[in-house]
């Protein structure tokens, strides 16, 4: 009798085991795919931008209408002028050879006024230089450097890192007084990995010998493209005779171009920004670094560094019991109101929040359904084990 009762011992045994493992498995899932990184997934919580024309004066007009014209886009898909740098000369809109005053277009036609009434310059003039973009990166600011100048990132954080100016081999020369090497921008990017300051760098350069500014990375999670090869120059797309100048650079407009078929939802890659590259169009060879970094391009989204998308889901109120006393018998509950009696839907704007609520109620759920089976499992080991010994005796 006892060889009989055994193998119903061991069957109850199991049963109460697979219930703490599934228990323990499935908070170790949930935790690794909320925390974890993946290979299709940026891992990023938040996206910034730093733009950078590194050049002034009338005749670098297309300069400042490239940066301007990435500041555009840029805010467009949702990233806030709080997680932009703007670093601009400033010295065209207002300029006396100027005939739309206020105004820098980056087409002949000048159908798109890309300075106009919303527009941020954070540093301006002569605080365009490479001192403070090396500060801005590292985050070595001076304390009295306001909120406004700051590059507030942190390991969780996608920056979009844009320059524009006339360079060289490893060189982008500042307001033509001083240079940035690829080795000084190579340096900042380590530190910034070291302090924790990024997630992703996506670098985009528009120079002449472009590529050669992105040669001396070693830092992980960066992601690099210019617009030219070493040897060779980097060309204006077209002239607007009114203005009398150049309006933009041709790698910067066919990117530009490529950008206005993307919105906040886009799920276009990387790589197919990289496919739409025409040397043709573009009168050089644009190159593309990728070595340094850890996910395949045409998983990367263009979003993961031209957006800020955040993502918002509606809760229902769950009442609890200390909340009933404020509201009458038999009304509705809800979640917020305004003092003028308006109600208003709970609203979580974030990705992080969402995902963090709805995996705290799939947890709930599972909790209450492990523990009713261990209840239950151990109410029947209880009773083999009374049978059993009543059987011995």
């Amino acid at each position: 009798m006892r060889l009989q009762l055994l193998p119903l011992l061991l069957a109850c045994l199991t049963t109460w085991a697979i219930g703490s493992s599934n228990s323990s498995t499935f908070y170790s899932e949930h935790a690794a795919n909320f925390f974890g990184r993946h290979e299709s997934a940026s891992g990023h919580t938040n996206n910034w931008a730093v733009l950078v024309c590194a050049s002034r004066y009338w005749f670098n007009y297309r300069h400042m209408a490239n940066a301007l014209g990435m500041y555009r886009t840029v805010k467009r898909l949702g990233i806030p002028d709080s997680n932009i740098i703007l670093m601009l000369a400033d010295d065209v809109a207002c300029n006396t050879r100027n005939r739309f005053s206020g105004s820098v277009y980056a087409e002949a036609g000048r159908h798109l006024d890309l300075y106009g009434e919303n527009i941020e310059v954070d540093y301006r003039g002569y605080e365009v230089t490479v001192e403070n973009f090396i500060r801005l990166l590292t985050g070595r600011v001076d304390p009295s450097v306001p909120r406004s100048k700051r590059l507030l990132t942190d390991d969780r954080s996608n920056i979009f890192v844009y320059m524009t100016g006339h360079g060289g081999n490893e060189f982008l020369k500042f307001q033509d007084q001083e240079e940035i090497s690829a080795f000084d921008i190579a340096d900042a990017f380590e530190q910034m990995w070291q302090k924790k300051r990024y997630n992703e760098i996506l670098f985009m350069i528009d120079t002449c010998q472009a590529n050669s500014m992105y040669s001396q990375f070693y830092s992980p999670n960066i992601l690099a493209t210019g617009s030219s090869e070493i040897g060779e120059n980097s060309y204006s797309y077209e002239n607007d005779n009114d203005i009398g100048v150049s309006v933009i650079d041709s790698y910067t407009h066919y990117v530009l171009k490529f950008m206005e078929g993307i919105n906040k939802t886009s799920q276009t890659s990387m790589q197919d920004l990289f496919n739409s590259y025409d040397p043709v169009k573009i009168h050089s060879h644009p190159g593309i670094g990728s070595d340094l970094f850890h996910r395949p391009l045409d998983k990367a989204l263009i979003t993961d560094f031209f957006g800020g998308v955040a993502q918002a889901e509606v809760f229902p109120l769950q009442e609890d019991a200390g909340s009933t006393s404020h509201h009458k018998s038999g009304s509705t509950s809800l979640p917020f109101a305004s003092e003028s009696g308006t109600p208003s839907l709970s609203v979580v704007p974030s990705a992080t929040v969402t995902s963090l609520l709805t995996l705290t109620d799939e947890m709930h759920v599972w909790d209450i359904q492990r523990k009713e089976v261990r209840k239950w499992a151990s109410v029947f080991i209880v009773g083999c084990i009374v049978s059993w010994v009543s059987l011995v005796r």
